[in-house]
């Protein structure tokens, strides 16, 4: 990405001029953006380094030096260091991985999913998640360690102040059971509403 060629979005040909309408400059809203540090938060950049450490715990993340994130007076601020469509596209981006962050050490992410279907049902066991999916056996999900998941009724909950790990343990769940068309049985998102299909008639 340094050999100074331009890189473009696959499908999407460049107008003249070489830019692409809608996705530098959405992008760059984001960056320009400032971030406020609340108070109770310690955020500290070093060797590439973004640290957060807040009320609900502490984590970091690298950064490319594409992006200078600079921090003064509680607040950060983000740049491009040059002016090509892939450092617009990292601008906004660690933009919003850096809210993310401070968001998450400030008030955990959480997300819930919902198992339906007769006998199925789920429990946490040590540091397991144990599903009963009408398979010929359960399933045991390893507990990631950064990760709260409590399982009540039919209702999974997942917690933690890293979005992206709470994202990616939810979609993993819901993947071994995608909710089907016809009763709903599966697993879905709480928020999710599965499109239902009508099943066959019989004369």
């Amino acid at each position: 990405m340094r050999s100074g060629k331009t890189y473009y979005i696959s499908g999407i040909s460049p107008p003249a001029g070489g830019k692409i309408s809608g996705i530098s400059d959405s992008m760059s809203k984001i960056g320009k953006q400032i971030v406020n540090i609340p108070q109770g938060t310690e955020v500290k950049l070093a060797d590439g380094v973004l640290s957060v450490k807040g009320p609900k715990g502490a984590f970091s993340k690298n950064f490319r030096d594409d992006i200078k994130i600079q921090i003064n007076d509680n607040k950060i601020t983000f740049a491009p260091v040059k002016n090509d469509i892939f450092s617009r596209s990292l601008w906004g981006t660690y933009a919003s991985h850096v809210k993310n962050m401070i968001a998450g050490v400030n008030k955990e992410f959480e997300k819930k999913l919902i198992i339906e279907g007769i006998g199925f049902k789920s429990e946490v066991a040590g540091g397991n998640l144990v599903l009963a999916l009408g398979f010929s056996h359960p399933v045991k999900v390893p507990i990631p360690a950064d990760l709260k998941v409590t399982a009540v009724k039919n209702i999974i909950s997942i917690s933690g102040i890293n979005k992206e790990h709470v994202g990616e343990f939810a979609a993993k769940l819901r993947s071994l059971k995608k909710p089907e068309p016809y009763k709903g049985k599966g697993i879905r998102y709480q928020e999710e509403i599965i499109r239902r299909k009508q099943g066959k008639k019989t004369a």
